[in-house]
Order: C-alpha cells, then sequence, then structure tokens
C-alpha cells in the first residue's frame, strides 16, 4: 500500500450501527413520555422497527451509508431488526449499501419480545420471530453476504434462543453481534450469556456488565449519554474495545472525541491515545478497510492531540477497494439529491404508520 499523506487516513470503520434508525428523525412523539431505558425501548425503538418494510429498510440504509461515506467512515457494522418484514431484510441493507459503497457486514437481531405482533416480557421459549431471523442470518451467510449472527439482548431472549444463535455462530464461522448490559433490565446478562460467548463475540454497550465475558467490547459513548444509562467504563476490562455509533449517524472522529471527553471526566490522566486505539482496534473487525484511502480537510490526521479538538474535519476524497466514491468532495456513486428524496418519502411513508 501506498504510504498515507499527513491529511490522509485508512478507512475509518463503525462498529455498531443502526442504519434502520436513519430515517427516525422527525418521527412522531412516542404515546407517552419515556421515563427509563426500558420505556425508551417500547415507545420509541420497538415502535419504530415493527414499522419497517422492505422500502424503507433499504432507505434508511442507503442514507445511513451516504452518511457514513461521507464521514469517512467505509466499512459498517450493522445490527439490524424489523420483526414485521424478516425475510430479505438483510438483503435490502446490502444493496444499499452496495449503491453507495461502502463496506457492510451485517446481522439480523433475532428476539423473542414479539409474540403475534404483541410485545411480551420475560420470553420463556423460542419464538417464530427469532426462527425467522436465523433462518434469515443463515440464508444471507450461504449466499455469499457478510454477516454476523445478531442477538437483540439477553433480557428480550429466551435461553433457547441465545442457545440457537450461539451454535448457528459456531456452525458457520462467525461471531454473534449482541447489546450487553445496555441498561439495567439486562444485569444478568454475563450469567446468561457466559457459558456460550466467545473470542468472536461483539459485546455492544456492557454498561451495567458485571463480570468480563470474552469478546471485542464496542463503546457507544454518545448512545449511552443520550439514553442516561451510565458510563460504560470501558477501560476497566482487559476486552479489546472499539467504538459504535448506536444509529447515531457514523461520524467516527466525533464518537472518538466525544469519547475521550467522557473518559476524560471518568479518568483526569486519560488521554487521547486511548480513544484513537480503540478505533485502530476496528481493523481487526474489517481488516480490508486499511486498503481503502480517505483524504481529509485537515493536515494533522495522525495525530490524536490535535484531532481531539478539532471538530469539523471533513473528508474531500474517499477511495473504496479502488473505487473513487468521493473525489473532489462529491459523491460519485449516487445521486446525492436523490437519496435524501426518496428516504424522506420512506420516512413521511414510516412516520404515518406510527402515528396509526
Amino acid at each position: 500500500m501506498t504510504p498515507l499523506e499527513s491529511n490522509q487516513t485508512e478507512g475509518l470503520v463503525c462498529s455498531h450501527h443502526h442504519l434502520y434508525s436513519s430515517l427516525a428523525r422527525g418521527m412522531p412523539a412516542p404515546p407517552s413520555l419515556p421515563t427509563n431505558f426500558r420505556t425508551i425501548l417500547e415507545n420509541i425503538w420497538w415502535r419504530l422497527d415493527a414499522a419497517l418494510d422492505l422500502d424503507s429498510i433499504y432507505w434508511s440504509a442507503a442514507l445511513g451509508a451516504l452518511e457514513a461515506v461521507r464521514s469517512g467512515c467505509t466499512t459498517i457494522i450493522d445490527h439490524h431488526e424489523s420483526p414485521m418484514a424478516i425475510e430479505g431484510s438483510l438483503d435490502a441493507i446490502a444493496r444499499a449499501c452496495d449503491d453507495v459503497g461502502v463496506r457492510h457486514v451485517l446481522s439480523y437481531g433475532v428476539t423473542d419480545r414479539w409474540n403475534n405482533g404483541v410485545l411480551t416480557n420475560s420470553p420463556t421459549r423460542m419464538s417464530d420471530g427469532a426462527r425467522r431471523g436465523l433462518a434469515e442470518t443463515e440464508r444471507y451467510i450461504a449466499s455469499g453476504g457478510r454477516a454476523m449472527v445478531g442477538v437483540h439482548a439477553s433480557f428480550t431472549c429466551s435461553d433457547e434462543t441465545l442457545e440457537a444463535a450461539a451454535d448457528l455462530a459456531r456452525r458457520l464461522a462467525v461471531g454473534v453481534h449482541i447489546h450487553v448490559a445496555e441498561g439495567p433490565d439486562d444485569d444478568r446478562a454475563a450469567q446468561r450469556l457466559t457459558h456460550l460467548a466467545d473470542d468472536s463475540w461483539l459485546l455492544v454497550h456492557c454498561v451495567h456488565l458485571s463480570d468480563e465475558l470474552p469478546g471485542t467490547i464496542v463503546h457507544n459513548p454518545r448512545s449511552n449519554m443520550n439514553n442516561a444509562v451510565g458510563y460504560a467504563r470501558p477501560t476497566r476490562f482487559s476486552n479489546r474495545v472499539v467504538l459504535g455509533t448506536d444509529g447515531i449517524g457514523a461520524d467516527m472522529f466525533e464518537e472518538a472525541r466525544i469519547a475521550y471527553a467522557r473518559l476524560r471526566e471518568h479518568d483526569v490522566t486519560a488521554t487521547p491515545d486511548t480513544v484513537w486505539k480503540w478505533l485502530e482496534n476496528s481493523y481487526a473487525l474489517a481488516p480490508e478497510s486499511r486498503d481503502d484511502v480517505v483524504s481529509w480537510t485537515y493536515d494533522h490526521m495522525h495525530e490524536p492531540w490535535r484531532l481531539a479538538f478539532t471538530p469539523g474535519v471533513t473528508p474531500t476524497d474517499v477511495v473504496i477497494d479502488g473505487r473513487a466514491v468521493i473525489k473532489e468532495g462529491r459523491v460519485t456513486t449516487v445521486d446525492v439529491d436523490e437519496v435524501r428524496a426518496k428516504a424522506f418519502e420512506s420516512a413521511v411513508h414510516l412516520h404515518k404508520k406510527l402515528e396509526s
């Protein structure tokens, strides 16, 4: 690979995204004011993912992928849920990312929280939706797609479903991508997952994780702050740590700056080097991103102490797998105005479904 210039980096990786959240902006207010993490999930996100169809899945992914590449992110590790539109959902996301030109590692997050379209607390056995979600993952991987086995979280899954997901991951030789102890509802995650998890797992959040589990921890500081679930204190673990956004765009340098500010609040001796190491750790998950080249509007892209205090750094050129996806500030692969217009139309339709 040609040595990078001072204004260039390799492609950035978002190690945990929810591309379907791209159409959430402007959605109608929830039926009641959420007062804790559980009610945030029930009144906002679980309503949104239940309203998705294949068209809105495609356009949300296209808009999210477009925003990612315009932030210098060339690989998205996505976690998707659409319980009323499972079959073909991973193909829709993959097609959108391919159209934009962004690399992707997908997963469908299985859950037992839906029973015949009704939310269920404390599920005790595998649901039809979970079976279909695992089948969607297996089908997508068998067709040549790159994916992990997705699980929503242990507190919305029966032991049967967790076992089945871990077994499928072993058979397909991939990891499991799962939210772990994001809020207090999932504080038993360590006990329920300890006999299943291995180093290939992607453990997202881990805010309330009491004991270490094998796997890579994905730290999502902005989302954790937004949901008021607490600070994950990722430096307390011996695990490899990477950064995700949990669906709040894919601007990884912005996420890193906030991660540093949160770390510094926790530990005044901390330096930006720790957080920039978390960015670099993501190449273990998507090593091909090292072959991508991003040119930036800033001439000190290899100096964490500068980047930690320099907002507004944007790409001028992005080359992914040898293809110029952005050239001189212009996206070359899709019509940006068309993607935005189609995504807006899809959002209007989605929001009307939520209102009803």
